[in-house]
Parts: C-alpha cells; structure tokens; sequence
C-alpha cells in the first residue's frame, strides 16, 4: 500500500468524514484488519479562513505549504487536500510539496461524465461557486455548471461557515438548501455536486429530486485508488 498525505483540518468536520471514508474504502478492498496507510497534517482552520475572506490567498499558501512539505518529508507520495475551496491554490501546494495531487475537481468531474451528465448545479462556499479555479475545471472537462443566484449563494456561504464547519446541523438549513437545489434543478440542472465537503452532514440524496455528487466521498475514492493501485 502507498501512504497518502492528507491535508486537512478545513474544517475538522469534514476532515473526520475523509478519514472514515478512507478507511472504510481499503477496508472494502482488502477485508480483514486492513486500514488505510495515511499521514494527516489537520492545521488550524481560523487563520485560513479569515485570509480567505480577507482575499489574502498567499496567506493561505504560507500556512498549508508548510503542511504540504512537511507531509512530503514525513514519507506521503500523494498528496490530497481535504477541502474543495483550498484547491484554489492546489497548483502552489503541488509544487511546495513536490508531490502529485489528486485533485478533487477532476475526480468529480470525471464520475459525473462517465454518468452521461452534462448539466450541473453547484453548491459550495461562495469562493468555489463564484471563482473560475474549479467552475472554470469543470468546464474543461466538457460540463456546463449552473450556481445559484447571488442571494441563494450568500445563504449557502454562511451556513457552511457559521453552522456545518462548526459541526452545526439545522433542519431549517436542510430546507433552505433543499430550495437551493429545487431552483438549480428548475434552471436544467440534471445533477447537483455537493462542493463542499461539509455539505453531506446536511443533504442527502433524499433532499433532492436529481442525483447528488458527493465530492468528499467521490476524493476519498481516488484516495483508495492511490494508495491500492
């Protein structure tokens, strides 16, 4: 098995749901007592996340680099960051590590084509939905995205921060995202990814009328992948 250097922590909630999803697929693969060979760097979520919406991106870059190379020195041969948003600096982090990385865009883009789909909704925080680093990786891949409108996204952006990353679970958030996705869906969308890895401790797939991309189950895959292949 090849070990796999997760980059995590953003937030520890979803985190937590890489690791479960991780073991669980070698366990699968492999039976018995066998669990997934992994380093995990689980870094402080507040100061990333106030230079997010400070648009400080080099700051973010200063503190998971550091956890990337520190990965890399620690034996990982691959490096997955554990959150949809941080692949915005995905590139920067690949090359601090020098290590090659699975990128999570490309994963879910890749499994909602091979379904035949081509028309997307996307709920995320309001940094991935509105910024062309994964709309625009998406598109590459040959599917037309549809996000929310402005005010739809603002609400999605917070519960994410103010609720889901704090392990904050509300019923009157599940039905102000189910209308998110009900508008998506009324737009064309014939699937909706869930690009944030946080949302899943909110909806699932009985929350909607088309299929649900699961990105953080959808990464972790391609983590087994790795490590088994």
């Amino acid at each position: 098995m090849r070990t796999l250097g997760v980059l995590g922590g953003m937030s520890w909630t979803s985190t937590a749901s890489y690791y479960r999803l991780l073991n669980e697929g070698v366990v699968a693969r492999l039976g018995g007592l066998h669990s997934a060979q992994l380093l995990l760097h689980s870094v402080d979520f507040d100061p990333v996340a106030k230079a997010q919406h400070d648009g400080d991106w080099d700051a973010t870059v200063a503190i998971l680099a550091r956890a990337a190379e520190g990965l890399a020195r620690g034996g990982a041969e691959a490096l997955l960051v554990a959150t949809n948003t941080m692949h915005k600096v995905a590139d920067e982090l690949q090359q601090a590590s020098g290590l090659p990385l699975l990128h999570i865009a490309d994963s879910t883009a890749d499994a909602i084509v091979a379904d035949g789909v081509s028309r997307v909704g996307l709920l995320a925080t309001a940094f991935t939905m509105e910024q062309d680093f994964y709309v625009g990786r998406l598109r590459a891949k040959g599917l037309e995205v549809i996000v929310p409108d402005a005010p739809q996204r603002a609400e999605v952006h917070r519960i994410i921060y103010d609720e889901l990353c704090l392990d904050v679970v509300l019923d009157e958030s599940r039905a102000a995202y189910r209308d998110v996705m009900a508008s998506l869906v009324e737009r064309g969308a014939q699937a909706v990814i869930l690009g944030c890895t946080e949302i899943t401790l909110l909806v699932s797939e009985q929350d909607s009328s088309v299929p649900l991309y699961d990105t953080t189950r959808i990464h972790a895959d391609a983590g087994v992948d790795f490590m088994l292949g």
